[in-house]
């Protein structure tokens, strides 16, 4: 966990130091934007530890909700006519660098946990065909390196109006999920719920982004793009289950890969 503070704290002012503007006019830009996305299925093996000696062995599994994420854009082109005090070559126009925050929730529905349940001595008793649901958040800050292309340049914009991209980074993913387990019998009758609250992950993520962005005028842009994120958290969780206290505790640990589809507009200076 330390080291992914760390980590936050020297790409953040990395990228602090990217986008300041000292002494030299930049191509810089900030942008809002609004998109609508999906997960694939998310599983996990898990093991619930139970304080009278059973174990629940089992993994879980079921469709993550479509969600609706909005974010922040701020960036920069390496331009010619120098980015903080340097003079690049004509071609690092091509090149630059933009940091990305986006948020959403992540639910889990209709999802199953199934295996089989085992007692003190370790021996199977029974096989578990229960329900799982989560309700959980997702928060991302991406640190983006990226190659552009113009199309159709003119005296207004000489780069070109139309400038396809492409950008990929790491990126600190910031989530939480708070996952209910009912605990069924072989008719079908909730016999037990484990629940144990919200708990928070923080993880070094893997960002790539793919668009094309419209210089609708000088210093005004629309833009469309494609996310994909990687990232594989951890949460712990203990709790009571049923009304004589008996405590449990397993871990899960999904494996997120994220996709979304949104629609900007920027303002450039």
């Amino acid at each position: 966990m330390k080291k992914t503070y760390l980590f936050a704290g020297v790409m953040i002012l990395a990228a602090v130091l990217l986008v300041l503007p000292v002494g030299a006019k930049a191509e810089m830009y900030v942008e809002a934007y609004l998109g609508g996305g999906f997960a694939g299925t998310l599983s996990d093996d898990i093991a619930v530890s139970i304080s009278n000696g059973n174990t629940m062995y089992g993994s879980t599994n079921g469709a993550a909700q479509p969600y609706v994420l909005g974010g922040l854009k701020v960036g920069t082109w390496f331009v010619k006519e120098g980015f903080l005090g340097y003079n690049y070559p004509d071609w690092m126009k091509y090149l630059g660098f933009y940091l990305d925050f986006c948020y959403h929730r992540l639910d889990l529905k209709n999802g199953s946990f199934g295996g089989t349940f085992r007692n003190a001595a370790g021996a199977t008793v029974g096989f578990l065909n229960h329900e799982a649901k989560s309700e959980g958040t997702v928060a991302t800050l991406a640190f983006m390196f990226a190659a552009r292309y113009g199309f159709f340049p003119d005296s207004e914009v000489p780069f070109g109006r139309l400038q396809p991209y492409v950008a990929v980074g790491p990126a600190i993913l910031f989530s939480t999920q708070d996952p209910t387990i009912h605990a069924m019998n072989n008719a079908g009758v909730i016999t037990n719920t484990l629940s144990a609250g919200s708990q928070g992950s923080t993880d070094i993520a893997l960002a790539v982004d793919a668009g094309v962005r419209y210089m609708a005028l000088k210093n005004v842009s629309l833009d469309a793009s494609f996310k994909y994120r990687w990232a594989n958290p951890s949460y712990t969780y203990s709790g009571v289950v049923g009304g004589a206290g008996t405590r449990f505790s397993y871990s899960y640990q999904p494996t997120y890969n994220l996709f979304s589809f949104q629609l900007g507009a920027a303002y450039h200076f």
